[in-house]
């Protein structure tokens, strides 16, 4: 059996799964994110053996949307094409919901691509508001999913 685990990792180790998912054909400059070399963002790696094949992070960003302190945003949540639908994005959500939440954060919200939210609403994040256009990604939803409340 293929040992599965997540770890902490460094934001450089996030582009080649955020380049092949989420910024396909575009230069590997896109892959950088605001923020992602600040002390209070976290990087996570999802690894089958010594392969990565999803990575998520969390950001220290308050969203004006929502009138609570302490809150995170999750950015760049991706699986490589060839595990998506195996299960291993809710494990990897499901492991940084519990980092959250042992970490007394209140909210944890997202833009999620259209085609996810299903995904993010089986477990248990809210859809807020209408949709809106991010240029060159697509339509997204603002999620969000309360803890410690």
């Amino acid at each position: 059996m293929n040992k599965i685990s997540i770890k902490k990792i460094n934001y450089l180790d996030t582009f080649p799964v955020r380049s092949a998912v989420l910024r396909q054909g575009k230069p590997i400059e896109t892959c950088s994110f605001l923020g992602d070399d600040a002390v209070d963002t976290t990087h996570f790696g999802l690894y089958i053996e010594n392969n990565i094949i999803g990575i998520a992070s969390v950001f220290k960003t308050n969203n004006k949307n929502f009138d609570i302190k302490n809150q995170f945003q999750l950015r760049g949540m991706a699986i490589l094409e060839e595990y998506q639908s195996a299960g291993f994005g809710k494990l990897l959500l499901e492991e940084i919901f519990n980092i959250i939440e042992s970490n007394q954060v209140e909210l944890l919200w997202f833009n999620a691509r259209e085609t996810a939210v299903s995904f993010y609403e089986k477990l248990g994040c809210i859809k807020k508001g209408a949709s809106f256009e991010i240029p060159e990604i697509g339509t997204h939803f603002l999620m969000y999913k309360y803890f410690n409340m």
